[in-house]
């Protein structure tokens, strides 16, 4: 804070005052003439010394209604672009509520936001306490493979390691799970809809982790990072967050990403802050070296993973 000047003198002669406000007028006068001169002899010279304000960069378009229209890529920055049926367009174009509205809990409860979250991501989560953090990594995953119709290719591992495929689930087939002894058995009708395929991933949920997941998925490098890979500690608890997007400054070669959570309880996903880098928040620096802090989780390099 900057501290105020002392104040003048309270008891000043009025002649005294009239002498130096002639002074100055004289200084003033003189003064813009010979600007004005110089003006007329070079009109350019003034315009070169004006500072013409710039514009801040706004990483949140608050009208926007998809995470692509909703986050401005960094000053810069290229947004990586995907055909349409890549998972990295699926990602991107992920629907997103109001700007401003809170993340709520499968019961209706509402998360503050201590400084976590940017947006929340429009989809629903069910009622029970199932859609965390490792949950909602697989839940995206098999939405993406749902809504390319590649149904084969929905399938995740329990804890105990069995894999759990959702083309058998569509054939009226259910789990039966005994202590760590698991296997189908024939007890429903076939059944292609919605509800039936909420209700495979809610098993997945209930039996799937991070634990399961972190085996599941291979190690690779930062230096590999791409859209759709996964930041992951597998445990109890453990975390896990995903890179729902990605983009690079074409002269620096810097690239920037952005994640989403879930977290216990269960809760709707959101689009995380980053806590270390205020300017540039929502999206976090690939070389961000060997720990990567989020709002409520620290990571390591060596968590980033991808789908086999």
């Amino acid at each position: 804070m900057i501290s105020p000047d002392s104040p003048l003198p309270m008891k000043v002669s009025i002649f005294s005052c009239c002498v130096f406000h002639l002074l100055l007028l004289g200084s003033f006068l003189s003064a813009c003439g010979q600007a004005s001169s110089s003006a007329a002899a070079d009109s350019t010279d003034f315009a070169d010394t004006v500072a013409i304000p710039t514009v801040a960069w706004q990483a949140i378009a608050e009208e926007g209604l998809t995470l692509r229209s909703r986050i401005q890529v960094p000053p810069g920055a290229v947004r990586d672009s995907f055909p349409p049926d890549h998972f990295g367009h699926f990602l991107q174009e992920l629907p997103l509520k109001a700007h401003g509205s809170p993340v709520h809990y499968y019961n209706g409860g509402e998360k503050p936001n201590y400084g976590v979250y940017d947006a929340v991501i429009d989809l629903p989560i069910g009622n029970k306490d199932l859609h965390q953090c490792a949950d909602a990594v697989m839940r995206l995953r098999a939405d993406y493979l749902y809504s390319q119709g590649r149904y084969q290719d929905i399938h995740f591992h329990f804890t105990n390691g069995f894999d759990v495929h959702y083309s058998e689930w569509r054939k009226g087939k259910r789990m039966v799970v005994q202590g760590n002894r698991t296997y189908w058995r024939q007890t429903s009708r076939a059944s292609t809809s919605s509800e039936s395929y909420w209700q495979y991933l809610e098993l997945i949920f209930m039996y799937a982790g991070t634990l399961s997941l972190s085996k599941e998925m291979r190690a690779i490098s930062v230096a590999e990072l791409e859209i759709g890979d996964v930041f992951v500690q597998g445990g109890s608890p453990g975390h896990a967050v995903i890179v729902v997007d990605v983009a690079r400054n074409p002269s620096t070669g810097k690239r920037f990403f952005l994640l989403a959570q879930s977290y216990m309880p269960a809760q709707e996903l959101q689009l995380l802050k980053n806590p270390s880098n205020s300017d540039l928040s929502p999206w976090y620096e690939a070389d961000f070296g060997e720990v990567l802090e989020t709002p409520e989780w620290r990571f390591y390099a060596r968590d980033l993973k991808r789908w086999e």
